[in-house]
């Protein structure tokens, strides 16, 4: 049986024999004996995405008291969820990141507590999901931004709309009437200023 560890763009953590391309964490928020999810979702403000494979090291999801291992479909998901690159495992991802970050907000190059107190604003509406204004027509966002209908996510993808899955991107027949944005405001300054996530194949074969 799978365990609980998938991340969706609404930042639910879910169960699902579907596997991702990223892994990363916020902490630690799991039992290592049951190996199952405690009731907290989140204990740092730092929610990182990590490589899947880094170097000779290998971990056991949930197997001990250490950071709890979450995937993601691809990183606009984790994006989409709250979270950023890591400056341990993603060194040059993470530099281009905080780099259009700056330039997307117009000030100096942000260090990571910086980033990660105005994410944690800016991911949560309490202890859930918050999600923002649209600030347009959802075909002007830039590619990798996603937005809500409802309970369904959807990816920015060359000004079209596809519907997120576990598995991956399916296309749509009519574009979704969007009800708020999922990527938190300042992760959308950073893709607006160049940054480029890297996304499932799925979205280029829809």
């Amino acid at each position: 049986m799978p365990l609980q560890n998938r991340v969706t763009p609404l930042g639910e953590i879910i169960a699902t024999p579907a596997r991702g391309m990223f892994t990363g964490n916020r902490g630690i928020i799991h039992d290592p004996t049951t190996r199952t999810l405690l009731k907290k979702r989140w204990s740092l403000k730092a929610w990182l995405v990590c490589q899947l494979h880094y170097k000779h090291f290998h971990r056991e999801p949930m197997a001990r008291r250490s950071w709890t291992e979450l995937f993601f479909l691809d990183e606009a998901t984790a994006f989409a969820a709250g979270h950023r690159p890591c400056f341990y495992c993603s060194r040059d991802r993470a530099e281009a990141f905080r780099t259009a970050w700056a330039v997307g907000h117009g000030g100096p190059i942000p260090t990571a507590p910086e980033m990660d107190a105005i994410l944690h604003r800016e991911r949560l509406e309490r202890r859930e999901k918050r999600t923002h204004p649209l600030p347009g027509p959802i075909s002007r966002l830039p590619d990798g931004a996603m937005v809500a209908q409802d309970d369904n996510a959807f990816l920015i993808r060359k000004g079209r709309a596809l519907l997120w899955t576990p598995y991956g991107y399916e296309a749509i027949q009519q574009a979704p009437r969007a009800t708020g944005l999922l990527t938190p405001p300042a992760v959308l300054a950073a893709l607006r200023a160049g940054y480029r996530p890297i996304i499932h194949a799925s979205a280029d074969t829809r």
